[in-house]
């Protein structure tokens, strides 16, 4: 029977760890429980359990940046005030994950922690240009999202470290902003293809400022900043949008798999930045 330890605090999780090194850490267990149960062998690693750990809960605006918690679900994190205003983007985004019962109990930290390409908050988190707080017994420390997630699964969490906090810094003025997924069915759907854009368009109709993000169409999220920066100055005209969605099928990098050719995704990825181009107005 696999053991179930329930520490009261950081001081008692680490405690644990160095007791348990091989404990598998779980929050909502929305991600890991399913991949227990698909496991032949029997797996009698411990689980230590993150949910009510104070330290990890709740959302504060520190003066300087926005503070999240990463055992908030993603149910609290779309309902706060502070999370709707500084990073509607992030919002957007948490809603088409799973449904509301799987939000309930899924935690925008462990939405990271998986590292899925298709992760759903992961490209916001990147234009939003948050940080990764990370606590060990040593200290703590941060890193960028994108040095964060090191590809399919994988992030640079050290031995004995856990996520403990999402820190985005307070809201930018774009006033167009999206994000959209295409996956194989309506809804609770995995993504084949995402994307998240953010752009600001000066009074005379010429872009200030874009950022944009894809999912599922590389190892670890895409930016193409070279992209972003050719468009600083440009028209939204005909040709603009139609080069900039030939860039970005030249610049993803997909693969084939049960849900989508990679030729299907590049497709996808360039008509959705062709959409959000062509919705942007003054």
């Amino acid at each position: 029977m696999r053991a179930v330890l329930k520490p009261a605090s950081l001081e008692e999780l680490f405690y644990q760890l160095d007791r348990r090194p091989e404990a598998l850490l779980m929050a909502g267990g929305t991600d890991l429980l399913i991949r227990l149960r698909s496991k032949p062998a029997p797996d009698d690693r411990p689980l230590l359990l993150l949910a009510d750990l104070d330290e990890l809960q709740g959302i504060k605006d520190t003066g300087n940046e926005i503070s999240i918690g990463a055992a908030t679900t993603l149910t609290r994190l779309i309902a706060d005030p502070l999370s709707r205003h500084h990073a509607p983007l992030l919002i957007r985004a948490a809603r088409t994950i799973g449904g509301p019962a799987v939000r309930g109990m899924a935690t925008l930290g462990g939405n990271i922690r998986t590292a899925s390409p298709a992760g759903d908050s992961l490209p916001p988190l990147y234009l939003l240009g948050a940080e990764v707080e990370l606590a060990s017994r040593q200290g703590r420390r941060r890193l960028p999202i994108a040095e964060f997630v090191a590809g399919p699964g994988r992030t640079r969490l050290h031995n004995r470290e856990i996520v403990t906090r999402i820190l985005l810094p307070h809201a930018e003025n774009f006033p167009s902003q999206t994000f959209e997924k295409v996956g194989l069915r309506r809804s609770l759907a995995v993504a084949v293809t995402s994307f998240a854009g953010m752009a600001r368009l000066s009074a005379a109709g010429i872009l200030e400022e874009v950022r944009f993000a894809w999912g599922s169409v590389a190892p670890t999220v895409v930016r193409l900043l070279g992209l972003e920066a050719e468009l600083v100055g440009a028209t939204l005209d005909r040709d603009t949008i139609r080069n900039a969605a030939e860039i970005v099928r030249q610049g993803v990098s997909p693969v084939d798999d049960i849900r989508a050719t990679a030729d299907y995704r590049r497709r996808v990825a360039g008509n959705l930045l062709v959409r959000f181009l062509e919705g942007i107005h003054v």
